[in-house]
C-alpha cells in the first residue's frame, strides 16, 4: 500500500461479531480467557492474545502498528505522552553507567528528564553541537550508548543529516533515536536513514486536532522489545484505548493535512521574510535558510513550523502575540488551527539560560505553527498584529 492508502487502512480492526467497519472502541481494563489453560498461555507468552490493557490492547496496537509501517520499520509502541515515549525509550535503552549524547537544540521538556531524571540514574549526558561532526565524533566515550537528536530542531528548525549523525552513531557502536514529531512519517522516516527508533508527540501533526495527548516509539525489533518489557509495561506508560482511538481517526488525514501546512507555511515564511519588522525568519523551505539543501535531500516538504526574531525583540514580539486574534497565543503544536508561542518563557523556559542560548533559542525568538485556515486569513490575522508593533 502507498502512504495515504496505509494510514488508513494498515492494522485496522474489523469486528468480526458486529461487522463494524471502523476500529471499535475496547474501552476496557481487562480481557476475559475462555479457561484456565488460555489464561496461562497468555501470561506465558504461547497465546498472543489480550490480558490486560496495561499489557496491550486493540487499540493502541492499531495505532502502533500502523506508525511502524509508515515508518518502515519492525514494531510501534503507544504510550499515553509524547514525554512518556521519551523517557521511556531513554530509559529503555541505557542503564546505570551508560552515556548520552543530545543535540543541543531539544523541546524543552526532553532536556528536563535528561537533567532530572535519566542523570539521576548514574547516565552521563551531553549536550552537543551534532551538526560539527569533529566536534560530534570527539564526544563519544567508551561507555556511550544513545544518540538522541531531534531535526527539524524545536523551536529553532535547525536541521541534522539523520544519514551522517547515523553512520558515525554506529561507528561508535550507540543506537541513535530520532525525535520525527515536527514532521511525521508523511515528510520525514528516520529509519530509511539510518535511524535506529524514532518517538513522536502524536499529540501533533499525527492526532492533528489538539483534542488528546500521546506518544508513539517506532524503530528495529531489537530496541523495540527492550524499551516495552520491562520497562513501558512496568512504568506504566501504556496509553488509553479512547486516546488511541482519536489518534487513528486524525492519522486518517495526515496526508492532506501535512499539504495543506506545508503550502500555507511556505507562504507565511515567505510572507514574514519580506516584512520590515523582522529581523529573520526560520523556515527550511526559504533558500535563505542555511541547511535548505539539506531539507531537499531528507525531507518530502518543508513542514508547516516556522520560527522567526522581530527587530524589536521580545517587547515586539509581545505585543504581536497580544494581537492576534485567529492564530492562539498557546504552546503545542500540528493542530489544524494556527497557534503562536514564545518559547523562552514558555515552553523552553525550564532550560538554563546559557544552554537556550547554546542552542539558538534567544529570547526574541517566536515560533509559529501554521495551520490549515485559509491562507488569507492567517496572513490578515499577522498584519493585523504587526500594526501594534
Amino acid at each position: 500500500m502507498k502512504f495515504n492508502t496505509k494510514i488508513i487502512h494498515f492494522g485496522e480492526v474489523h469486528d468480526k461479531q458486529f461487522g463494524a467497519h471502523i476500529t471499535p472502541i475496547y474501552q476496557t481494563s481487562t480481557f476475559i480467557f475462555d479457561d484456565c489453560a488460555q489464561g496461562g498461555d497468555r501470561f506465558a507468552g504461547r497465546d498472543d492474545g489480550y490480558k490486560y490493557t496495561r499489557l496491550g490492547n486493540p487499540n493502541t496496537h492499531e495505532i502502533a502498528r500502523r506508525m511502524a509501517a509508515l515508518d518502515e520499520t519492525d514494531l510501534g509502541l503507544y504510550t499515553s505522552t509524547g514525554m512518556s515515549a521519551v523517557s521511556t525509550a531513554l530509559l529503555g535503552l541505557m542503564k546505570s553507567g551508560d552515556h548520552l549524547i543530545s543535540s543541543d537544540c531539544i523541546y524543552g521538556g526532553t532536556v528536563g528528564v535528561i537533567d532530572k531524571v535519566i542523570t539521576s540514574y548514574g547516565i552521563e549526558a551531553d549536550y552537543v553541537k551534532v551538526n560539527d561532526y569533529e566536534l560530534f565524533r570527539k564526544a563519544f566515550k567508551t561507555n556511550t550508548k544513545v544518540v538522541y537528536i531531534e531535526t527539524p530542531a524545536n523551536p529553532t528548525l535547525e536541521l541534522i543529516d539523520i544519514k551522517k549523525v547515523a553512520e558515525i552513531t554506529h561507528e561508535n557502536g550507540a543506537v541513535l533515536i530520532v525525535d520525527n514529531t515536527f514532521l511525521t512519517p508523511y515528510l520525514q522516516r528516520p529509519m530509511t536513514l539510518g535511524a535506529d527508533v524514532a518517538v513522536y508527540s502524536v499529540t501533533k501533526y499525527i492526532n492533528g486536532h489538539g483534542d488528546v495527548v500521546g506518544g508513539v516509539i517506532t524503530g528495529k525489533k531489537e530496541y523495540i522489545n527492550k524499551i516495552n518489557n520491562p520497562y513501558l509495561v512496568n512504568l506504566g506508560g501504556t496509553g488509553s484505548p479512547f486516546d488511541a482511538w482519536l489518534v487513528s481517526r486524525g492519522l486518517k488525514t495526515l496526508g492532506l493535512r501535512m499539504d495543506r501546512h506545508c503550502s500555507n507555511a511556505m507562504a507565511v515564511a515567505k510572507y514574514l521574510e519580506a516584512n520590515p519588522k523582522v529581523a529573520v525568519v526560520y523556515y527550511p523551505g526559504l533558500e535563505s535558510f542555511p541547511q535548505h539543501e539539506l531539507a531537499k535531500k531528507q525531507m518530502d516538504d518543508f513542514g508547516g513550523m516556522i520560527a522567526f526574531e522581530l527587530k524589536g525583540g521580545f517587547e515586539a514580539g509581545e505585543k504581536l502575540l497580544n494581537n492576534l486574534k485567529i492564530i492562539s497565543l498557546a504552546v503545542s503544536l500540528g493542530g489544524v488551527d494556527s497557534l503562536i508561542q514564545h518559547p523562552a518563557s514558555m515552553t523552553h523556559a525550564a532550560v538554563p539560560k546559557e544552554e537556550r542560548l547554546k542552542g539558538g533559542i534567544t529570547d526574541g525568538l517566536v515560533r509559529l505553527s501554521v495551520g490549515i485556515e485559509d491562507l488569507e486569513d492567517i496572513i490578515e490575522d499577522i498584519e493585523k498584529g504587526f500594526a501594534k508593533v
